[in-house]
């Protein structure tokens, strides 16, 4: 199994916390997921196209930092719960626009 991760935090493939990291996880997403829909749908109540553009401006300015993280031991957990967070989010907040 080759890994290419540099700095000081390397995954370790037998220490994983698969428990605690996807309870972190799935809190992350749903906590995540309906601060996303209610500000997206805030935003739509005022102009769809700016609740798409904020969305799409802060998923773009947050992906390099959460790249360089993924493989932070506690941080990786939350970064998988952000990034459902933002992909349920998103397809709450399109399904209550169009509905």
């Amino acid at each position: 199994m080759s890994q290419e991760c540099e700095g000081p935090y390397r995954a370790q493939a037998d220490s994983v916390p698969w428990v605690a990291g996807g309870t972190v996880a799935v809190l992350v997403a749903l906590l995540g997921a309906v601060a996303v829909y209610a500000f997206g749908c805030a935003l739509a109540a005022v102009n769809p196209l700016l609740a798409i553009g904020v969305n799409v401006v802060a998923a773009v300015g947050v992906a390099p930092t959460a790249w360089r993280w993924r493989y932070t031991p506690v941080v990786r957990w939350v970064l998988a719960g952000a990034v459902a967070a933002v992909v349920l989010g998103w397809i709450a907040a399109i399904v209550y626009v169009l509905g």
